[in-house]
């Protein structure tokens, strides 16, 4: 990772993606979507995440957060992508219906050979480029940034009809996730 990229303040507010390794559509499969929500649901509710907009694209993940139960944010960050590592997986492997499944298991395990700080299998890869937003201006670009993604992607018209990000919230309506903190922002 490089050195521009890190968590220097733990009460900032941040900006993260992390992809698949080799960008793989992983998340092609709503039941590995749901893996991810409920894992930021259990983070939100036992440790400490604050999250105030995500989005699940199909090889990579947004999100603007910050810890504030006193733990480092990259180790909160850390036990997530630790954590959704391993399940992911795990429903891959027992999942009849994957008909990647072999590809895709073969490729997590020759990343993981490349890699010194994994075992088994690497699933997510080792850069987050966290980016604290430090005015109000930032946090509400990087927001529309996150909602636009489906967008941009051609996946929907309209940021609050993509089933797996905040932007419902955004819009007034109610989001897959529980307890997002929607940023008001208001221009004079």
């Amino acid at each position: 990772m490089s050195r521009n990229y890190k968590f220097h303040n733990p009460e900032g507010i941040y900006f993260v993606s992390f992809a698949v390794v080799g960008w793989l559509d992983v998340f092609t499969r709503n039941e590995y979507k749901d893996l991810i929500i409920e894992s930021l649901d259990f983070c939100q509710k036992n440790k400490g995440m604050e999250i105030h907009a995500w989005c699940i694209m199909t090889n990579h993940v947004h999100l603007i957060f910050r810890s504030i139960e006193n733990q480092k944010p990259e180790l909160l960050l850390g036990d997530f992508k630790r954590f959704t590592s391993r399940s992911v997986i795990k429903a891959i492997q027992e999942n009849p219906r994957e008909s990647r499944k072999e590809f895709l298991l073969d490729y997590f395990k020759k990343e993981s050979e490349k890699s010194s700080n994994t075992t088994n299998n690497q699933f997510w890869r080792h850069d987050n480029k966290p980016i604290e937003l430090w005015s109000n201006e930032v946090i509400q670009q990087k927001i529309d940034y996150i909602h636009n993604n489906p967008v941009g992607e051609g996946i929907v018209f309209r940021p609050e009809d993509y089933k797996y990000s905040s932007a419902a919230d955004y819009a007034g309506e109610k989001g897959l996730l529980d307890g997002v903190c929607v940023f008001q922002y208001f221009k004079i």
